[in-house]
């Protein structure tokens, strides 16, 4: 292998990497293994990659991570991952990786993250853990990465978030959270995360949420909640106040549409008044 700063090696069939594949490549920036057949990564394999920014290991069979995996890698700086066959994130799987930024995990099954799976990562930017099967996520799992400023959980199976999932994510901007099965949130679930500028809760099965869970992150510029069973009673006053005062920053809001009870059905959520939804 030469030492260019990139090598191609997509859609090649490999099934496996040899444990002294890149011994002579120290110099390699970049390293795309894309859409093969390779199903374990070997103890150490990229070691001597000490330069490598970039590793593509999407799109192929991998089912485990060991964190000496990756060990030696402490320039890395995006590692994709997606479309593989990763059930469970074990504890200190990605420990070497010092200065990873960005790290994609989208497309697989995990449904179970140790709360020590991100120890390590403490420069991670960008997280992406798009369609897989979390049902629940640990207190403290994402405190290890507290310098994250966008977490995409969409398309898993939550039913809700809490503040304790949420604890460490205190530079967190930018939180996706789309077609989950979140029937309800905690009024204090944003207590941990006082930078978020955008917040997407859509698609999920939300009757009504505590308009003062919003009104407290100050910096909030976008929030998404449309695609949810608004239930128009007293008790989405509260998000009805806070769409009203913010309605000029949040044009999204307007588009929100009471599914029940049946006499405001398809009502725009903000033209609803106290008096209304409260009369009984």
């Amino acid at each position: 292998m030469d030492h260019k700063n990139g090598v191609n090696l997509e859609r090649n069939s490999i099934k496996s990497i040899q444990p002294q594949a890149f011994s002579s490549a120290s110099r390699l920036m970049l390293l795309n293994l894309h859409g093969n057949q390779i199903s374990s990564l070997p103890s150490k394999g990229f070691k001597d990659l000490l330069n490598l920014r970039f590793l593509m290991l999407g799109q192929n069979l991998i089912s485990s991570l060991k964190s000496d995996i990756f060990i030696g890698m402490r320039n890395l700086s995006d590692l994709d991952l997606p479309m593989n066959l990763l059930s469970t994130l074990p504890p200190n799987a990605f420990k070497p990786l010092v200065a990873l930024k960005v790290l994609d995990l989208a497309m697989n099954r995990i449904q179970r993250i140790s709360p020590k799976a991100f120890t390590g990562l403490e420069e991670l930017l960008f997280l992406n853990l798009d369609n897989n099967v979390l049902k629940n996520i640990q207190p403290g799992t994402f405190k290890p990465v507290s310098s994250l400023e966008m977490l995409v959980l969409d398309n898993n199976l939550l039913p809700t978030l809490t503040a304790s999932s949420l604890e460490g994510l205190s530079n967190l901007q930018e939180l996706y959270v789309r077609s989950n099965e979140m029937e309800r949130l905690p009024a204090d679930v944003f207590r941990h995360t006082p930078k978020l500028t955008q917040v997407a809760l859509s698609g999920n099965r939300l009757h009504n949420i505590d308009g003062n869970m919003l009104a407290i992150v100050r910096g909030l510029k976008e929030v998404y909640l449309h695609n949810n069973p608004w239930k128009c009673d007293c008790n989405i006053n509260s998000l009805v106040q806070y769409i009203v005062q913010t309605m000029s920053n949040h044009t999204a809001l307007q588009r929100l549409r009471c599914v029940s009870p049946e006499e405001h059905r398809d009502r725009p959520v903000h033209t609803l008044t106290p008096e209304l939804l409260c009369q009984a």
